[in-house]
């Protein structure tokens, strides 16, 4: 019988140091082939949507996210010694530009070599000026934009509205300056990140498409919104915008400033509110007690599963909710 348990004791040791090797063998040989790939970093969640559709699934290009998924906008994101490291493997940094990566200055001085695609390049932002008027206009060529600004609240997210994901239009443009950015850079698989890149505007068109039945309800309409984001959107649908507040979880609202978007509510017959749940629900909540106004909580497409398909589910999701509101 001790014959029996000091077999089974040695098959069970032969095991475990079987498998032990080979999951070292595999880890190894999968570590060397990320360790010669083209390495592909970006800077938080919609660059990421975006630069997993260009790369698609070009062999050897490993492409990874500075961020957590949860994070958020980066307005007040600090850098890790770990982000650091991560940035020390990437051929690539991908960002949106416009001000939302503000530790830019520190990754440039640290990484000098590292090339960087910026997403916005070539697309003139729309200010950055909190609780701001402006009207908007729509034309089936262009998008013109006029304003009226009042004042900037001291909480400040920098002079321009960076969130230009947010207009498909300009989404497809920054799609277009990433994969041209990474070809130039990455030359051996250019052909890939063109195609791939020709393939997803082709989605994004079908998307686009999808705003003309939302502008002939939506033209003119006038809309407060508590998220700066959502000026992309009201500025794809042809809506005017009498006050724009930026919630975050920093943004403190007083007494005097509900009773201020109520007044601009009465003053301009608004009927809609464009907010995030996440930061807003509470404020909403006091508005629609004094008010007779429907929010409309929308995605930001700031946070989500890392799969291709989510900016494009994100935001039609997005236009179905517009639609069903202004359409009653």
């Amino acid at each position: 019988m001790k014959n029996k348990y000091v077999f089974v004791a040695v098959m069970l040791s032969l095991i475990l140091a079987v498998s032990f090797g080979l999951t070292n063998i595999y880890v190894s040989q999968n570590q060397a082939a990320e360790d010669s790939d083209f390495v592909v970093v970006t800077s938080f969640y919609p660059m990421y949507i975006a630069a997993m559709n260009v790369i698609g699934d070009t062999d050897g290009v490993t492409l990874k996210n500075l961020s957590e998924p949860q994070t958020g906008c980066l307005h007040d994101f600090q850098l890790t010694p770990a982000d650091m490291k991560l940035l020390s493997t990437a051929d690539v940094f991908v960002i949106n530009g416009g001000g939302i990566e503000a530790f830019m200055e520190d990754i440039a001085k640290q990484y000098p070599e590292l090339v960087i695609v910026e997403a916005r390049e070539g697309i003139e932002l729309l200010a950055n000026e909190h609780d701001h008027e402006h009207e908007v206009l729509h034309t089936e060529d262009n998008q013109e934009e006029i304003y009226e600004t009042g004042e900037a609240h001291e909480h400040d997210h920098g002079e321009v509205n960076a969130h230009a994901w947010m207009s498909v239009g300009l989404y497809r443009t920054q799609i277009s300056n990433i994969a041209q950015g990474l070809a130039e850079a990455d030359e051996e698989h250019a052909a890939s990140y063109l195609a791939n890149q020709k393939e997803y505007d082709g989605k994004l068109s079908e998307l686009q498409e999808m705003q003309e039945e939302i502008i002939h309800f939506s033209q003119g309409e006038s809309v407060v919104l508590l998220h700066c984001a959502y000026d992309y959107i009201a500025l794809d649908y042809g809506m005017a915008v009498p006050f724009c507040m930026d919630l975050d979880e920093e943004r403190q609202v007083s007494a005097g400033e509900v009773a201020e978007v109520l007044e601009i509510i009465k003053q301009d017959n608004v009927k809609y509110i464009f907010a995030e749940e996440l930061y807003a629900a509470s404020m909403c909540e006091m508005i629609q007690k004094e008010a007779k106004v429907e929010v409309i909580y929308l995605n930001p497409l700031t946070r989500g599963e890392y799969d291709p398909d989510s900016y494009i589910e994100g935001m039609r999701k997005n236009m179905e909710l517009i639609l069903d509101a202004f359409s009653k």
